[in-house]
């Protein structure tokens, strides 16, 4: 069986954890954590960044740190996990689901002014399968308005908007380091990004359960204590050691993704071109980061069965998201407007397995067999 995901590992990454249990150093801020962020702060140019136990802990900082009322409005893409919607709602604030732009699965910015009201506060991009949303337009949106952009990058490490890494845009960001994401913390693992000088502060101290203790540790007060709200977002140390066996490799880890990504394209257009599917669409303002591999067929019949054929013959091939908007908990509450390129994905959007270890046997079987079933 090919299965969708398998979490690579480097060789060092049990060696590190070693490290860092032996520095008896284990409750994370520690030199694996130091030297993650440093890097991360070094590469991509972000102001400010923290390692988090998750990127749902990310998003639920990036909420606390808007500093939501109760009442305030979210816009939020519909298609999504629903992390993205539920930081936000812990915060009292009212989710304004987005529809999904008909060429990706991204956020529609061309029609997002018209979901604009007063009590609007905060624009959450989602850059699906690590694609950059269309970021001019969102930014231009939220400066006329005066909203905050919080970019969710769960899946977009290493990926660049004009040249722009993403998680560096708006004001602030939330990546992932799951296990299905192209660089892992050990299973778990997050990362908040502060652009903006006015959250900084704030950040540490939501990061350190409400206390100001990064400042006393570094010597700027005599003592800490509880001086706002926080809670337990800090990694293990453990993870971090994980996380930078990984972050050593990620140019390796990139280049064998992309070289599969580039392997699924060749061989499967010539199939897309006949209509049966359509292949993954990168703007000219995107970079491809090789996080997911997927196709858009025209019905969910249609996917059910390619699916199901694609399992007979032992390949893992899965479906995404349901649309949030629809969703048991949120139907009741969401405002009756119709998100049908939301809905097409969560019916149509099927994806291929893609993880480092994959093989281009492993492709070239895969692609033989949807060759085979579209003859």
């Amino acid at each position: 069986m090919i299965n969708f995901n398998q979490p690579h590992l480097t060789g060092k990454e049990a060696h590190y954890m070693y490290e860092a249990v032996y520095t008896c150093k284990l409750s994370g801020n520690g030199r694996f954590t130091k030297a993650c962020q440093a890097w991360f702060e070094n590469r991509y140019g972000f102001r400010k960044a923290l390692l988090t136990t998750s990127g749902t802990d990310a998003l639920e900082m990036c909420a606390m740190l808007c500093d939501l009322q109760p009442g305030d409005e979210v816009i939020v893409p519909s298609y999504t996990f629903v992390s993205t919607a539920l930081a936000f709602l812990r915060e009292g604030a009212k989710v304004v689901f987005a529809d999904s732009m008909t060429r990706n699965p991204n956020l529609d910015a061309g029609a997002l002014e018209m979901l604009i009201t007063p009590r609007t506060k905060v624009i959450v991009p989602v850059h699906y399968a690590g694609v950059a949303c269309d970021m001019d337009a969102i930014m231009a949106v939220a400066k006329k308005h005066n909203l905050l952009v919080v970019e969710d990058a769960a899946q977009a490490i290493d990926s660049y908007y004009k040249n722009k890494p993403l998680g560096g845009i708006g004001h602030l960001a939330a990546f992932s380091f799951h296990e299905t994401k192209n660089i892992t913390a050990g299973g778990e693992g997050g990362l908040l990004v502060v652009n903006d000088e006015r959250f900084v502060r704030r950040a540490e101290i939501i990061w350190e359960k409400g206390t100001n203790r990064a400042e006393f540790f570094r010597g700027e007060v005599n003592k800490y204590g509880w001086v706002d709200m926080g809670s337990s977002f800090l990694p293990s140390e453990v993870n971090a050691a994980f996380l930078w066996a990984q972050i050593e490799n990620i140019e390796d880890i990139q280049a064998k993704r992309k070289m599969l990504w580039n392997a699924y394209w060749e061989r499967l257009k010539p199939i897309a071109d006949k209509d049966y599917f359509t292949l993954p669409d990168i703007p000219d303002y995107a970079t491809n980061n090789a996080h997911m591999f997927y196709l858009v067929l025209p019905s969910l019949e249609a996917r059910t069965a390619f699916i199901q054929y694609l399992k007979d013959n032992g390949v893992g091939a899965v479906f995404h998201y349901l649309s949030l908007h629809s969703s048991p908990y949120y139907q009741s509450k969401h405002d009756g407007r119709v998100l049908p390129n939301c809905d097409r994905y969560a019916d149509c959007l099927v994806r291929l397995p893609l993880f480092y270890d994959l093989t281009m046997e492993n492709v070239n079987f895969i692609c033989d067999l949807i060759e085979k079933y579209y003859r």
